[in-house]
C-alpha cells in the first residue's frame, strides 16, 4: 500500500524519467514574480493549461519582458510538485513564439555547416600583429561603427579604417552584405570586421543566413565577427576566423595597444643601437688586424715571378729528358720487331695443327674399336646369365601371390597341396595348382641343347 507522498514521489520520478527536455508553445497567463526573483506562470491553449516555474538563475537570460497574453516558446523539464501534486514544467529557456522557427532553422544550418568543416579550428587564420588597413562591414549610422572607431583612435590611430556601409537587417541586408564581402579584398585590407549592435534573433537573422556564412568563410582576408552583444551568437561567429563578443571587443582584438607598441618599439630601437655599436666595434678591430698583416704587394709579386722562372726551367728539363727516354724505347722496339717474323710462326703452327688432327683421327678409331669389343663381350656375358636363356632350356619360374605382389617360390617349404601358383615359361605363364609336395631334391634329366 502506498502513502500519498510515496505515490506523488513515484509519479514524479516516472514523469521525469519519461520526459526529458521538451519544447512547449502557449499563451502566458497568471504571470507572477515574487521577491525571490523566481517566475511562476501558466501556459495555456484552447484546450488545456500547464503550470510552469522559471527560477532566478535561468530567467536572467531572458531578453524580453514576459506579459500575460504573450505567445511564448519555452524549453524545460517536466516534473511534479509533490506538496500540491501539481503537474508542472521547470522552464530553462523562454523566447517569443515567433522565434521558434528561426531557432530551428539556426540549429539545422549550424549542424550542416559544422559537418562540412566550416567551423573547424584548423582552418582559422591568425590576425596580423600589425595591421595597416581595416575594412568594416557595418551600418554607417549604427553605434557599432562608432564604438569601433573610438577604440581604433584610442589604441592605434595609425590603422586606416575603410567602411563598407550595409543594411544590417531588412530586405536589402543580405544582398548588401554579400556585395561588401565580395568587394572587401579589392581594398587590400589586412582584416575584415563584420559588426552590428545587439537585437533579437530576428534582428540578427541576416548574419545567420547560409549565403552570408559561406561568403565569410570564403573571404581571402582574415575575418572577425562582432555581431550583437555577449549573449548573442550567430552563424557568422562560427565561420569567421575570430569571434568577438561586442563591436568594441572586436576592435580591441584587431588593434595593437599604442602604448605597448611604442614601448616595444623603444626597446627594439635600444637593442638595435647596441647591436649596431657592437658590429661597428667588431669591424674596426678586424680592419686593424688586416692592416697589420698587409705587406707591399710588389715584393710578393717579385717572389712569385722568380718562382715561375724556376718552375719553367725545371719543366723544360723534364720534358727534354722524357722525350729522350721515349726515343730510346722506340728504337729498341723497332729493332725487336725486325727480329720477329710472324709468318714463320704461323707456318709452324699450321704444320703442328695437321699433325694433331692425324693423331686425333687414329686415337678416335682405336677408341671406337675398343668400345665395340667390350660391348660384344658384355652382351655375351649378359646372355649367359639371363633367366630367359634358362627358361629356353625347359626350366620354369614359380611365383605365388602375397600381399598383392608376385613372390618367387624357391623351396617346397611353405607350399601345400591345393596352393595356386603361376609357372612362368619362355613364351608365357601357366596357372597351376599343387597336387602334392615331395621333399626330395630330385631334378629331372633334361635333354641336352
Amino acid at each position: 500500500m502506498l502513502t500519498v507522498s510515496g505515490l506523488a514521489r513515484a509519479a514524479r520520478l516516472l514523469i521525469e524519467d519519461h520526459f526529458h527536455l521538451v519544447w512547449v508553445e502557449g499563451e502566458l497567463s497568471n504571470f507572477r514574480r515574487p521577491g525571490s526573483g523566481h517566475w511562476y506562470f501558466t501556459l495555456k491553449d484552447d484546450a488545456a493549461q500547464l503550470r510552469c516555474a522559471m527560477f532566478a538563475g535561468r530567467n536572467r537570460a531572458v531578453r524580453f519582458q514576459p506579459r500575460d497574453g504573450a505567445q511564448v516558446l519555452v524549453r524545460g523539464r517536466v516534473s511534479l510538485y509533490e506538496p500540491r501534486g501539481d503537474f508542472q514544467v521547470i522552464v530553462e529557456h523562454m523566447e517569443p513564439a515567433g522565434e521558434g522557427a528561426l531557432r530551428a532553422a539556426f540549429e539545422a544550418l549550424k549542424a550542416r555547416l559544422e559537418a562540412e568543416g566550416l567551423f573547424d579550428p584548423a582552418r582559422k587564420r591568425p590576425l596580423p600583429a600589425l595591421p595597416r588597413r581595416l575594412a568594416v562591414v557595418s551600418s554607417a549610422s549604427g553605434a557599432a561603427l562608432r564604438d569601433v572607431i573610438h577604440v581604433v583612435e584610442r589604441r592605434f590611430p595609425a590603422l586606416e579604417v575603410v567602411l563598407l556601409p550595409v543594411s544590417v537587417q531588412g530586405e536589402r541586408a543580405e544582398a548588401e552584405v554579400l556585395a561588401a564581402l565580395a568587394k572587401a579584398p579589392s581594398l587590400d585590407p589586412d582584416v575584415v570586421l563584420i559588426t552590428r549592435g545587439g537585437g533579437s534573433l530576428e534582428d540578427l537573422w541576416t548574419f545567420n543566413l547560409e549565403s552570408v556564412a559561406r561568403a565569410v568563410a570564403a573571404c581571402p582576408v582574415p575575418t572577425v565577427s562582432a555581431v550583437g552583444h555577449q549573449t548573442d551568437v550567430t552563424i557568422t561567429d562560427f565561420v569567421a576566423d575570430v569571434r568577438a563578443p561586442t563591436p568594441s571587443a572586436g576592435a580591441e582584438l584587431i588593434t595593437p595597444d599604442r602604448a605597448e607598441f611604442l614601448t616595444h618599439l623603444d626597446r627594439q630601437l635600444v637593442r638595435l643601437g647596441r647591436a649596431a655599436e657592437r658590429q661597428v666595434a667588431e669591424r674596426l678591430r678586424h680592419l686593424g688586424h688586416l692592416r697589420t698583416r698587409l705587406t707591399d704587394p710588389r715584393a710578393k709579386l717579385d717572389q712569385q715571378m722568380q718562382r715561375a722562372d724556376e718552375l719553367e726551367e725545371r719543366l723544360r728539363r723534364a720534358v727534354r729528358g722524357r722525350l729522350a727516354r721515349l726515343g730510346a724505347d722506340l728504337s729498341a722496339a723497332r729493332r725487336s720487331l725486325a727480329l720477329v717474323r710472324p709468318s714463320q710462326r704461323v707456318d709452324r703452327y699450321r704444320q703442328r695443327l695437321g699433325q694433331l688432327r692425324a693423331s686425333l683421327a687414329q686415337a678416335g678409331g682405336r677408341a671406337i674399336a675398343d668400345r665395340d669389343a667390350r660391348l660384344a663381350a658384355t652382351a655375351r656375358t649378359l646372355q649367359a646369365v639371363s633367366p630367359l636363356a634358362t627358361l629356353g632350356r625347359g626350366y620354369a619360374v614359380l611365383t605365388r601371390a602375397e600381399d598383392g605382389a608376385r613372390v618367387p617360390v624357391t623351396s617346397t617349404a611353405g607350399v601345400s597341396a591345393g596352393d595356386a601358383l603361376t609357372a612362368h615359361l619362355r613364351d608365357g605363364a601357366l596357372d597351376v595348382r599343387v597336387e602334392g609336395v615331395d621333399g626330395d631334391n630330385r631334378l629331372p634329366k633334361l635333354p641336352e641343347d
